[in-house]
């Protein structure tokens, strides 16, 4: 049994080992392909493996293959742009954070990724506290994006709020991230005090692929880590949830971007009184 196991797994190494010399060597091959042709070869491959599977086990391989190009796409992107993803560019989605602020405020930006927002930000002359728990984003932020008016910290928002009062709480691309979303809104609004909350997250509304890829058992998220991706009425109740009330809204890019504040009243008083 032992030496038919050792048999076994050596078969299957050698067996993924020529798979992958195998895609390599159809890689440098398909280096001195014309651009156009090496798309009609490959989407004639995927027609081939996905026809013959009938319309349902045909569309949940040609989404799977969507979903593996888009992540794909995203790392050529940011090797594209140098480093940072186009998207901040071609979406100009900073403008919606910066021309809402005011200058000389105090600023948190929840979750600040890579800094350029931050940088952007206290560029337009607001004062940010920039948080972030990833440590590789966080010294890449400090490196690339310093400004003096800018402050990064290492941290963990969901364990450890700063002791500081700010003019305005920032979320860009983070809620989605939370799984107790509510619960977090509340505690924030309670430590920090935003006079104002700025938040950006993707739209479960922004193809019809969306959910056609629910359906299949696809799975239709822009990023595995994500808790959700909104409808403009899940986004609406959370808002309220939280005793926020929503006084700004776009839906641009797929995505919903928002500026909300405290509920005025006793109904905001006792929502933000269920967390202590």
């Amino acid at each position: 049994m032992e030496v038919s196991s050792a048999v076994t797994s050596a078969t299957t190494l050698n067996i993924k080992e020529i798979a992958g010399q195998g895609l390599a060597f159809t890689g440098r091959l398909l280096q001195w392909v014309p651009e156009r042709l090496c798309v009609s070869i490959l989407a004639a491959l995927a027609w081939l493996l996905a026809a013959g599977r009938g319309s349902k086990a045909g569309l949940r391989l040609l989404l799977q293959l969507n979903n593996q190009v888009y992540a794909l796409t995203g790392k050529l992107a940011c090797d594209y742009g140098d480093g940072l993803h186009p998207k901040h560019r071609l979406m100009a989605y900073h403008d919606f954070f910066v021309t809402r602020l005011k200058r000389g405020e105090s600023v948190i930006d929840i979750g600040c990724g890579n800094g350029a927002l931050a940088y952007d930000m206290a560029a337009g002359g607001a004062i940010v506290t920039a948080v972030e728990l990833n440590e590789a984003s966080f010294i890449e932020a400090k490196k690339k994006y310093s400004h003096e008016r800018v402050r990064y910290v290492h941290g963990d928002v969901l364990k450890d709020l700063p002791d500081e009062s700010f003019d305005v709480a920032v979320m860009s691309n983070v809620l989605e991230h939370l799984e107790d979303r509510v619960g977090f809104l509340k505690k924030a609004q309670l430590k920090l005090n935003p006079k104002r909350w700025l938040i950006r997250v993707p739209l479960y509304e922004r193809d019809w692929r969306v959910p056609l890829m629910e359906e299949l058992g696809v799975d239709y998220r822009l990023d595995s880590t994500h808790y959700i991706e909104y409808t403009q009425e899940s986004f609406a109740e959370e808002m309220e949830q939280a005793g926020l009330e929503i006084v700004h809204k776009e839906t641009r890019w797929g995505e919903i971007w928002c500026e909300a504040r405290l509920e005025k009243g006793e109904e905001s008083a006792a929502i933000l009184r269920s967390e202590l």
